[in-house]
């Protein structure tokens, strides 16, 4: 059946058919359509083009619709053109020509954004949910070695000595920022476009905020050709999605790098790695190397849709239909990418002793040296020639830091002091970055204390 037809004097031709229908994966919206067509059902009744028994009739029949829609063999056969129009004609064959009275004022294109923001509404749900479980378990990563020291990296070139859990804390601000992006992105798919029409507004008197306030939407949309032409609230989606992707990424470079052999910091499990079917040695990290390959799949999606809309006349036109599939791929991507990510984090194992040594012979110390002699009155830039010099010298000599002693660092140049020499142990430069957001100890056992309460208030913003 169509939903339309009348001022046709042929059908569709098998290849527009083929070439146009949308069932084979607007078919997720099935529950979302139901859900939205009872509502309106009410708000049919609520202006007379319904009577009570009628409107019960058409509720029941969606609730039997919604039970079969369940079963595998369900849409076995369909050749509806879309998901839209199977729930007709499942409603016809239950109610007969009740059913065509069900979409008296209402026009496919509301009726899409609609089923399309209930539908979104309850995956960026699911999504934060799986983000915060990944952000929890790095929060408790990072209580698992609260004295952990590694070298932090700029160009991948050993740089300066940070704690464990400082690293990670930095994922936990991406992953922070993430969670605002999906709560502002939530805030605009959660506005209710029914009433609009095709274009033009409905012409019954529906009452907008009834409908509103039975499908849990927080506001109304304001403008009937915006609803048409609208799918920032897709791309607002995508662009957090892809964010959160980006994130996912480089922690999983980070941890493909430092789990292998040549830095050795990281294990593991074997429940998240696997083998090869030539090399019995080995064990690869194929889980965090599909979340960083599974990224670009969702960057895909976000571009595709870009495409799409660029340079498209108001109001509706139909290269949107073009919406799903790169959004129901981007959501698929990116809740099984943060699954996997969480499962990941709970699985490592850090081996400490490595990274501390890694810091320790080589000069991640030296900007500490540096500023120490910047304190004690040395201009900067020449504080850093000083250091720059003794780094040149131990590379010359092959000693790493603590085998300078005190009196050889003050021979070395007199703008040294003894007392100096403490900082050519990594750890004890790091208590000078007691600054807020720094890596002293007392900063980054502050912040985790902070961030383990900022988790608890995303939680309770839910």
């Amino acid at each position: 059946m169509k939903l339309w037809g009348g001022r046709f004097e042929q059908g569709p031709s098998e290849i527009f058919e083929r070439f146009s229908g949308s069932l084979a994966f607007d078919r997720r919206l099935i529950e979302a359509d139901i859900r939205g067509s009872q509502a309106f059902a009410r708000a049919l009744e609520r202006v007379g083009i319904l009577s009570a028994e009628e409107r019960a009739r058409l509720v029941e029949a969606f609730d039997e619709i919604a039970a079969e829609a369940k079963r595998p063999e369900f849409f076995e056969g369909a050749e509806d053109e879309d998901v839209h129009t199977l729930v007709i004609r499942k409603l016809r064959e239950r109610t007969g020509a009740l059913a065509d009275k069900i979409h008296t004022g209402r026009s496919r294109n509301e009726q899409v954004s609609l089923d399309t923001r209930l539908w979104l509404r309850e995956e960026i749900d699911r999504a934060t949910e799986r983000l915060l479980a990944l952000m929890e378990s790095l929060l408790e990563l990072a209580r698992r070695y609260p004295d952990a020291v590694i070298p932090g990296y700029t160009h991948l070139r050993r740089a300066q000595a940070v704690l464990w859990p400082h690293y990670l804390l930095a994922y936990f601000e991406m992953f922070s920022r993430d969670w605002e992006r999906l709560r502002q992105a939530r805030a605009r798919v959660n506005v209710m476009p029914l009433g609009s029409g095709a274009l033009a507004g409905s012409g019954f008197p529906f009452d907008r905020e009834a409908l509103a306030r039975d499908l849990g939407f927080d506001g109304l949309t304001r403008n009937s050709m915006d609803v048409s032409a609208d799918r920032d609230f897709v791309l607002d989606f995508l662009y957090a999605a892809s964010l959160i992707m980006v994130h996912l990424s480089r922690l999983a470079e980070d941890w493909i790098l430092y789990s292998s052999e040549e830095f050795g910091w990281l294990e593991l499990s074997d429940q998240v790695t696997s083998g090869s079917s030539l090399m019995p040695q080995k064990k690869n990290p194929d889980s965090l190397e599909l979340i960083r390959g599974k990224s670009g799949r969702v960057f895909g999606c976000l571009n595709s849709l870009f495409m799409t809309m660029k340079g498209l006349p108001l109001t509706y036109n139909r290269d949107m239909q073009e919406d799903k599939e790169p959004l129901f791929e981007a959501a698929d991507q990116l809740s099984g990418a943060l699954e996997m990510a969480r499962a990941v984090a709970d699985s490592v194992r850090l081996n400490p002793e490595v990274p501390a040594a890694a810091a320790e012979e080589s000069w991640v110390v030296a900007t500490d040296l540096a500023e120490a002699l910047a304190r004690a009155g040395t201009p900067f830039h020449r504080a850093h020639q000083i250091v720059g010099r003794l780094v040149l010298e131990s590379v010359r000599q092959k000693k790493r830091p603590a085998d300078w002693s005190a009196e050889e660092l003050t021979a070395f140049a007199p703008e040294f002091t003894p007392e100096m020499a403490r900082l050519l142990d990594p750890r004890e430069g790091m208590k000078s970055r007691e600054i807020a957001g720094g890596t002293g100890p007392g900063a980054v056992a502050a912040a985790l204390a902070e961030a383990a309460q900022r988790l608890n208030e995303m939680r309770a913003a839910r």
